[in-house]
């Protein structure tokens, strides 16, 4: 049975983002998982960050852990969190286009 935290919603910053996204964790690894009811605007360069931030503001790589590509722009999605991350050091979820660094929508976690 997987472990859960608190399901934050999404803002909409740049573009509209809705859903939720929360920390599971499951037989030992942690995910960073989005609700059925997640959507984003489709974008360039599309990809899904661990912010230390609880409000996004700079892109400095000191700030964020990349979790990879946004897999698609709706619908239920996880993110393997590397075992050496320190979830606890991230104050949200971000969804940033890097080509033009901005923030299309983030949630507090």
């Amino acid at each position: 049975m997987p472990t859960t935290a608190v399901a934050n919603e999404f803002i909409g910053a740049a573009h509209p983002t809705s859903g939720t996204a929360q920390i599971v964790e499951e037989n030992g690894q942690r995910y960073l998982e989005f609700d059925s009811a997640f959507s984003s605007q489709a974008g360039p360069d599309l990809f899904v960050l661990l912010h230390a931030e609880s409000v996004p503001n700079s892109y400095s790589p000191d700030k964020y852990v990349n979790l990879g590509p946004l897999q698609q722009v709706a619908g239920a999605q996880r993110y393997a969190i590397p075992a050496d991350v320190a979830v606890n050091d991230f104050k949200s979820a971000v969804i940033w286009c890097r080509q033009f660094d901005v923030t299309f929508g983030y949630a507090t976690l």
